[in-house]
């Protein structure tokens, strides 16, 4: 089962408190309304009295699980109550062939440029859930340089360029011992390319001082010159997130509220914070989460669900996609969703790599 920031609660529950709680959340999931137990004993077929379940939902109101809005009202999940619901309760829905077929049309025909290919990620998760989608890139150090080109500038200046395999181009200037001599760019640009191309661009200045002890003479001064322009290279884990359908989120009557919305923009607007924040319930959830937003995880927005997933190039984690919405999501079913999506997007990645 996905999760993250997992919370063990410190009531167990009988049987009837969990087919009860369970009953709530999907309820509440599908109405947005607070829910009474007539609702539940109608819609749910149970055989338990109206009086029964009232019962049973006081109890786990007292557990932390439940929480009532208004007196009169009927109960709505709590922050726990979505948390066990999550971990212990939830069915992982099962994709029909028609939501598959569906998904994987929507990448046709957008396969060979990985910014238009992740941007489209995010738009299609906000269509299908709509909530707000996001794509995160594919880590830099993790792609492989496919081609190198040097270009001298004049005034001891080179703009050394890089293309990945995933057809991005990463370009410095910098100012190396080696531009002030023309006539050795030409050299180093063909050594460079006859010898580090395919290399991961997280490995490249490694693999060059690994190759430095096996030349001699010319060779060797090349290398050393590699080596001092691909140290001024900078590469670093980027943070690029493709967001999508944002607006969506603002028909959801949770963020319908000013000051809600407001929160929730301010979150959508701090990538960093929001991916900081994805990645480490990722990695806790062997690379699959359910993260639902509290006051002491420091994410800037109470009342916040994210269903997400990494997703992987050549077997290797590379990235993150998700969605985002309020914490009464369908979890079970933006699950299913999330985690085929990302198949089907590292699968396109490896080969767009090839």
């Amino acid at each position: 089962m996905p999760a993250s920031t997992r919370q063990q609660p410190e009531q167990p529950l009988t049987d009837r408190e969990r087919e009860i709680l369970n009953a709530v959340v999907n309820s509440y999931i599908t109405s947005a309304e607070p829910v009474g137990s007539r609702t539940v004993v109608k819609r749910f077929d149970l055989e338990w009295s109206a009086a029964t379940v009232r019962n049973i939902m006081s109890d786990l109101e007292e557990h932390g699980y439940l929480q009532q809005v208004h007196t009169s009202s009927g109960r709505v999940p709590t922050d726990l109550g979505y948390r066990y619901y999550v971990d212990h309760l939830m069915r992982v829905h099962r994709l029909t062939l028609q939501e598959r077929r569906r998904i994987e049309g929507e990448f046709q025909h957008r396969l060979d440029d990985v910014n238009a290919l992740l941007r489209h990620t995010s738009h299609l998760l906000a269509l299908v859930s709509h909530q707000a989608g996001l794509a995160e890139m594919p880590d830099t150090r993790q792609a492989l340089v496919q081609q190198f080109e040097l270009v001298p500038l004049g005034e001891n200046r080179l703009s050394v360029l890089m293309v990945d395999n995933f057809g991005t181009v990463h370009s410095v200037t910098t100012s190396p011992g080696v531009a002030k001599d023309p006539s050795k760019i030409e050299s180093l640009n063909a050594f460079l390319n006859q010898n580090f191309r395919g290399i991961a661009m997280g490995s490249l200045s490694d693999m060059v001082r690994t190759k430095l002890s096996e030349l001699v003479d010319e060779q060797h001064e090349l290398a050393q010159s590699a080596l001092e322009v691909l140290d001024l290279v900078p590469v670093r884990k980027e943070t690029k997130l493709f967001l999508g359908g944002t607006v969506q989120l603002f028909e959801q009557p949770e963020f319908q509220q000013v000051e809600q919305a407001r929160t929730v923009f301010g979150l959508l607007e701090e990538h960093d914070r929001l991916i900081t924040v994805l990645r480490k319930a990722v990695s806790d959830g062997d690379g699959q989460a359910i993260f639902i937003s509290k006051h002491e995880d420091n994410m800037g927005a109470e009342g916040i669900g994210v269903v997400a997933s990494s997703y992987e190039v050549d077997g290797q984690p590379a990235g993150l996609i998700g969605v985002l919405g309020p914490r009464r999501m369908p979890y079970s079913r933006l699950t299913a969703v999330v985690q085929y999506t990302a198949g089907l997007l590292g699968r396109i990645l490896t080969r767009l790599g090839k």
